[in-house]
């Protein structure tokens, strides 16, 4: 935390938590394109304009928010609340850059609980969707090039691509390939002489906290995100992987369609992409499930957060850790790359659809346009589509 907040008279530091209020109000309500993007805003909000810090002090917030599971830009936020007031001002930037975005999405899960296809926005659905598997494809080629660094991240990937198919529990998938390549780094080439590969990826459990479950509350919407929040490492993006496998998949909650529809009105609002939760929540159990399913989902950002301003531990540093922690992000981006076959299933189902998708990933290659301008043309060409379909 600044060493200047707690010398600050009681005024003084309430008008700073009304500056962050502000400040993250703002950025909550404006910033799309996502985590890139975020930090972006961020820097010149904080940097630039009201030089709140250094930028070798944001870029060193931003490394320890990479740390720990969760939204990285969002624990962004939180870390430059907590640097500018504590406590209160990690929950209050917290809070209000999550917040604009929790309204959006909720008040578009209620419209789309109505009729299950939104029909005021199929058509721009229709044409988003294929323009979110592109931008999802250049996020797993992007974060592959720097998460993939050796022979064992590699297999990391791999593994856990095969493990999503065979329906293995994510989180043991994330923990056990962890694990290996921080065993792998440590020994060497010795820990193929006693450690087989294949006789450590049977032996993961399949787990699942909640079991299959026929009916669903609140509660069960809480505890399946915070789950997933407490481990999701990497991009936002993977939280597709826990959702497919837990909602989807193992207990038939939602269909596939109901989940992309779910990501791609989270790719319209601004703020994390993690407010998905809000939506899927809210379909699941009414509107205490869509708020059981934010607190759920960005919880655990909070408290390790919190955790991590009060004792910055040495081992957090250590090459063992960041071992484990590659290990953790190669086997999330393999989960990534699994649920993206699903996606695109979904998404690509029909020439048009195929057309749209070939024509953002030449316009992605070749003009590097900011996500959200891409997502903008791709649903005003399916608002067209929807009423000129009758010509072809």
């Amino acid at each position: 935390m600044s060493n200047d907040y707690n010398t600050l008279d009681r005024i003084s530091q309430r008008q700073r938590l009304f500056e962050l209020a502000a400040v993250f109000l703002k950025l909550g309500t404006i910033a799309f394109g996502g985590p890139a993007a975020h930090v972006a805003m961020m820097e010149e909000e904080v940097v630039t304009r009201r030089s709140w810090m250094t930028r070798e002090k944001l870029l060193e917030l931003f490394g320890m928010a990479n740390l720990i599971p969760g939204p990285n830009s969002t624990e962004l936020a939180m870390q430059i609340g907590y640097d500018r007031a504590g406590w209160q001002g990690l929950i209050i930037a917290g809070v209000c850059f999550i917040g604009p975005a929790m309204a959006i999405v909720w008040g578009l899960a209620i419209g789309y609980a109505q009729t299950q296809t939104l029909p005021q926005l199929s058509g721009v659905l229709y044409g988003i969707k294929p323009v979110i598997v592109v931008i999802i494809l250049q996020a797993l080629w992007k974060l592959g090039q720097k998460a993939v660094t050796d022979w064992v991240t590699g297999l990391a990937g791999v593994v856990a691509i095969g493990a999503y198919f065979f329906g293995w529990d994510e989180i043991a998938v994330l923990v056990c390939l962890g694990s290996l390549v921080w065993l792998v780094r440590r020994q060497k080439s010795e820990l193929l002489g006693w450690v087989p590969i294949s006789g450590l990826l049977v032996q993961i459990p399949e787990v699942n906290p909640i079991g299959t479950i026929k009916s669903i509350d609140w509660t069960n919407v809480f505890v399946i995100f915070f789950k997933i929040g407490a481990v999701l490492y990497g991009s936002g993006y993977v939280l597709l992987a826990f959702l497919q496998r837990e909602l989807v998949d193992r207990n038939g909650w939602l269909t596939s369609q109901q989940l992309i529809d779910a990501v791609a009105i989270g790719q319209l609002t601004p703020g994390p992409v993690l407010t998905t939760a809000t939506f899927i929540g809210y379909l699941l159990a009414g509107n205490s499930g869509a708020v059981a399913g934010t607190i759920g989902i960005f919880l655990p950002s909070f408290l390790l957060v919190g955790i991590l301003n009060l004792w910055v531990m040495p081992w957090m540093r250590s090459l063992g850790f960041q071992a484990f922690l590659t290990g953790v992000t190669a086997a999330s981006l393999g989960l990534m790359a699994g649920v993206t076959v699903t996606l695109i299933r979904s998404s690509l189902v029909d020439g048009w659809t195929v057309g749209i998708s070939v024509l953002a990933a030449i316009v992605l290659l070749k003009f590097k346009p900011n996500s959200m301008v891409l997502i903008l043309v791709g649903g005003a060409i399916g608002w067209i589509l929807q009423f000129k379909r009758f010509i072809f």
